[in-house]
């Protein structure tokens, strides 16, 4: 009997020590760990994410605050933590199984971006949305916002006209105008400053970009109907002390960047962003007469500042900018009156005074609740001529928004609330007609957010706004995204915009024709529903990640005012909605790492965009069809050395008839442009050498009667295509960190 029972206990011995064995060996695979608030020891952070540092691989904490990642996910020993109303830390775990970490209390709200080596789509957020990084930013020629979106698939930007040089950004196959732009969440360059707002911003006054498809926050305002792009400027207290960029081409074009910074005592920080461009040298190379891009100056002045000090924090700035731009035929002079010389010119003086607050207060114990008051004010005027015809306009604007945050039981359940107030003064006049309006906007607003910390997010929101023209105005909005698996993401979203038209300044490019401008009396708000929804799906393939990520939205209007240039040959109408306008998007991206240090990324997107014309219902001119995206990058160990080539295929596009001819609708040809960098690093300097549009692709007369620029069949608005052709840069940039 001993000896069978010390047969049986040897055997669970055994047993014992081999199972201990594969739980030690399962264990080791694994990094167990707790997140808890370090002012209040022990007190478990839910939601919290943490995520392996260079990857998107992670998880968030559970109702104990606890995580588990797999060290197979790693790629580096350190985990990034982050939770909204904390400091983020990353934490070195190399050899540890089990950690405790702790995050502090931020001294106000803060907002974290996680970028991965290859993805650049966030798997955080309940809203589909794309980051373009700084690094991103220095792949391209990036002397402005409207050149930032180069090597990104999500937006287009297109010239509006073969004369005066604007250009506008398209998202979801609808106008840059549907599209809200903000800058560190602050709506910013809209209404009259709507033809040349992607010029206000330098590149280098830019940290990073969101790309926010369908309907974004409630808290930002009830303008948003293709979707939110917010522009991250450098902050003061984390930018380079000194920088330093000079850029010109062989176009004979500079511009010339210095960025300095410096924190004054624990407290304050401040940050200087000079910028100018100038473009003095006449170029007409398809010899039709006119000049292919518009002579101009800019120079512009942006000042921030901020103050942290135990639960306050708070940022404010000013930015100025006067701009001057002279286009039209080679022989204009621009001091000479256009009624007395027999040369077609354009003209545009631009002053702009802009300033924003940002103060925030976050309660002791309680990081997770928070009172904002986020304030701006801006004045922008401008003078314009188009040939004959001038166009003149002053707005000036105020915003204020106070926000209050908080949690409902736990941190499951999150709450924002808070009101509003919006004033805007328009005064515009064409020729020798003029008007104006001036809005009162009182507003309230309210959002919820639920995040069970494992696989689902929820965000409901609405506002209510009384407009004094046009009435109360209720914006619902919805956003949801579940998680299948940490790397299989879906989202759904759906909502309401509304916004108040602003007919002349979004369609510059008609008054660069002999087009005559008929409007409506009585012109309606725009209002619109969008719903849509994406699919992530992040990868490994050869040990090396990749993401694949879908979408579909549909936007519809119920009302929009049309401008139509089919039903009235030689004129463009503005007038409401007598039908159907609606706008289908599908796009189907793929990112993957090649070879170590060679990204590629390449993009499918389909347009279905229509709209009623007199009861005729037809696709909207100038929007291709089909379109096709490449995106390659290589970068040396240390980035020594990088360079990126960009493919862009566009399909078909229809357009409007020419001016005072009756004829049916035609299309523009397919082309593609191909643009490439290389940038080679030193340790304080970067030098850079690029080309667009390499296979200098120009569109064939892409003005229509330029011989006769005052008779009935001139226009300059039909551009579809490149019309400088090729242009090769080169620059450098300094850098003291």
């Amino acid at each position: 009997m001993l000896t069978q029972f010390s047969n049986i206990r040897s055997l669970t011995f055994a047993l014992f020590a081999i199972l201990s064995l594969t739980t030690a060996q399962a264990y080791a695979q694994e990094l167990q760990g707790k997140v808890v608030d370090k002012q209040n020891t022990g007190q478990p952070i839910i939601g919290a994410n943490v995520v392996w540092l260079g990857t998107e691989k992670g998880t968030a904490t559970d109702a104990t605050g606890s995580f588990t990642l797999s060290k197979a996910d790693a790629i580096s020993p350190k985990v990034v933590v982050t939770y909204i109303g904390y400091t983020p830390d990353t934490v070195d775990v190399a050899g540890k199984n089990q950690v405790t970490i702790t995050l502090r209390q931020a001294t106000g709200l803060q907002e974290v971006v996680i970028e991965g080596q290859v993805e650049r789509h966030s798997a955080l957020t309940s809203s589909q949305t794309e980051i373009i990084t700084s690094r991103d930013l220095e792949k391209s020629a990036c002397c402005n916002l409207a050149e930032s979106f180069e090597t990104n698939a999500s937006v287009e930007v297109s010239t509006t006209d073969a004369v005066s040089g604007a250009k506008q950004i398209q998202m979801l196959g609808l106008d840059g105008s549907y599209t809200l732009l903000t800058t560190d969440n602050v709506p910013a360059l809209r209404g009259l400053a709507t033809p040349y707002r992607l010029n206000y911003l330098s590149g280098t006054f830019i940290e990073s970009i969101d790309i926010i498809k369908g309907m974004g926050s409630v808290l930002n305002g009830y303008e948003s109907i293709s979707g939110q792009v917010n522009v991250t400027l450098r902050d003061p207290a984390k930018a380079e002390r000194l920088y330093f960029n000079v850029y010109g081409n062989s176009l004979a074009r500079y511009d010339a960047n210095l960025n300095l910074a410096t924190n004054l005592g624990n407290k304050w920080s401040t940050l200087l962003m000079l910028h100018t461009n100038q473009l003095h040298n006449r170029v007409d190379r398809n010899n039709d007469g006119f000049m292919d891009l518009s002579l101009g100056s800019q120079y512009n002045v942006y000042n921030k500042w901020k103050y942290e000090h135990g639960a306050w924090v708070s940022e404010f700035g000013v930015n100025a900018l006067q701009e001057s731009k002279v286009g039209g035929q080679m022989d204009y002079k621009e001091d000479v009156a256009q009624t007395e010389q027999p040369y077609y010119g354009t003209e545009s003086e631009v002053e702009r005074l802009s300033g924003f607050n940002k103060s925030s207060y976050t309660f002791p114990g309680k990081p997770y609740q928070s009172l904002g008051l986020i304030t701006s004010a801006t004045h922008h005027k401008f003078d314009s001529q188009y040939g004959l015809r001038t166009y003149n306009g002053e707005q000036n604007s105020a915003n204020a928004r106070l926000i209050f945050q908080s949690i409902i039981g736990d941190t499951r359940h999150t709450y924002k609330a808070g009101l509003s107030y919006t004033f805007e003064d328009y005064t515009e006049a064409l020729s020798d007609s003029a008007f104006s309006r001036t809005e009162h906007i009182p507003g309230l607003f309210g959002e919820y957010i639920y995040n069970n910390a494992e696989n689902l997010t929820v965000v409901a929101g609405a506002r209510l706004d009384q407009h004094n023209l046009y009435g109360a105005v209720f914006t619902p909005r919805f956003n949801l995204k579940y998680d299948f698996s940490p790397n299989t993401i879906v989202r759904v979203a759906a909502g309401t915009g509304f916004r108040v038209a602003n007919p002349v300044a979004e369609n510059t490019a008609a008054l660069v024709s002999s087009r005559r401008f008929v409007t409506q009396v009585n012109l309606k708000p725009e209002e619109a529903w969008n719903i849509g929804g994406s699919f992530t799906h992040y990868f490994e393939l050869a040990g090396r990640s990749g993401a694949f990520v879908t979408d579909f939205y549909r936007t519809s209007f119920t009302n929009q005012v049309v401008a139509d240039m089919y039903s009235q040959p030689g004129a463009v109408l503005f007038y409401n909605l007598d039908g159907k306008s609606y706008s289908n998007s599908f796009q189907a991206e793929l990112q993957y790492e090649l070879l170590r240090g060679l990204d590629a990324k390449a993009a499918y997107k389909y347009y279905d965009v229509k709209t009623s014309y007199k009861g005729d219902l037809l696709q909207k001119p100038m929007i291709p069809e089909h379109r096709f995206f490449v995106n390659l990058g290589f970068a040396t160990p240390f980035d020594k050395w990088r360079a990126d080539l960009t493919t862009q295929y566009f399909g078909l596009m229809p357009l409007a008839p020419v001016a005072q001819q009756e004829q049916p609708v035609h299309t523009s040809k397919r082309f593609a442009t191909v643009n490439t960098q290389v940038t080679r690093a030193f340790k304080q300097w970067e030098v850079y050498l690029g080309a667009e549009n390499l296979l200098n692709y120009r569109q064939p007369e892409p003005i229509l009667g330029a011989d006769d620029p005052f008779g009935n069949n001139f226009d300059a608005s039909m551009v579809w295509g490149p019309i400088t052709g090729r242009v090769v840069y080169a620059g450098l940039r300094f850098r003291i960190d």
